[in-house]
């Protein structure tokens, strides 16, 4: 993916310079950007996450805007109506399409979570009814992904921002690890900080998503999404809807675990479930262990 993803950047803007953060990959990740130009490199010998990783190139480099690529994504077209957006207003984003070229809908600009919001993703209720009336907020079912405007939420996945945003903000939260919830809370701070974020659908990348998080296991995944999840709540929601999401967190983890269990024909997701009730546990006594970082669930 990697590759691709520097050769649509330069291609499309190359007058930009690219800071590849590695987090210990193993795989060819290294020779594919070390095959490429004008390119700046940082290897580090264990996975930081995806917070930590973003903070350190930013902290490497002096520019003034960042746009922020995962890679498995690539421009489609040249991002300079970003740049313009974003040095304004401080945040800009622009339209995420699928291989065949489809809008990805629900995913490339989602309003804020709300306590409501996570407790239908935890229930299912958001995957066995896409169109209630909770989701289609959330995910902006509502919008016409053609229209330019203000948003709430793009995706971390193709992000602009200014360095002073950035750094008014304190960076991204490292806490959220090793992905997960890390740009929404950096996008909420921003609006709550006074900055707008744009939405640009001229400005197009394809995504083809999910790569980063195959090398994790779907027991890790659960874990580790409930764990940002509940990081995130801890932060943003009032005390008895932080401890609501809680015990919900660890109440759907007894039929997730069941469903996993028939389906892999394993114990792992028994015992994944126990681990994430036990953080949920802890997490409903002190929200301060509402926050992970590397060793956390390995």
């Amino acid at each position: 993916m990697i590759g691709r993803c520097l050769d649509a950047l330069a291609e499309r803007a190359p007058d930009m310079t690219a800071i590849v953060v590695d987090n210990a990959s193993r795989d060819r990740t290294l020779g594919e950007v070390r095959a490429r130009k004008k390119v700046h490199l940082i290897v580090n010998d264990r996975n930081l996450g995806f917070a930590a990783a973003v903070n350190q190139a930013i902290a490497s480099s002096d520019a003034e805007q960042y746009l922020l690529l995962n890679p498995d994504v690539f421009l489609r077209t040249n991002p300079d109506p970003l740049i313009q957006a974003s040095g304004r207003d401080g945040l800009a984003s622009g339209k995420l399409l699928d291989q065949t070229g489809t809008a990805q809908r629900g995913f490339t600009i989602r309003r804020f979570p709300t306590p409501l919001t996570f407790w239908f993703e935890l229930c299912g209720l958001n995957r066995i009814w896409p169109s209630n009336p909770v989701n289609r907020r959330y995910r902006y079912l509502d919008r016409n992904l053609d229209e330019s405007g203000t948003v709430e939420q793009p995706a971390g996945a193709f992000l602009m921002f200014r360095r002073d945003v950035w750094k008014k903000l304190g960076g991204f939260d490292e806490g959220f690890f090793p992905i997960w919830f890390e740009d929404v809370d950096f996008c909420l701070r921003a609006v709550e900080a006074g900055y707008k974020i744009q939405y640009l659908p001229e400005v197009e990348a394809e995504h083809a998503g999910g790569h980063s998080i195959t090398a994790l296991r779907q027991g890790c995944r659960q874990r580790f999404w409930c764990a940002s999840l509940l990081r995130y709540a801890a932060k943003h929601f009032t005390s008895l809807a932080y401890r609501g999401l809680c015990l919900a967190v660890a109440v759907t983890s007894v039929p997730r675990a069941v469903a996993g269990m028939i389906r892999e024909r394993s114990l792992s997701p028994f015992l994944s479930s126990i681990s994430i009730i036990r953080f949920a546990t802890g997490c409903f006594v002190s929200p301060r262990r509402a926050r992970v970082g590397p060793g956390w669930f390995s």
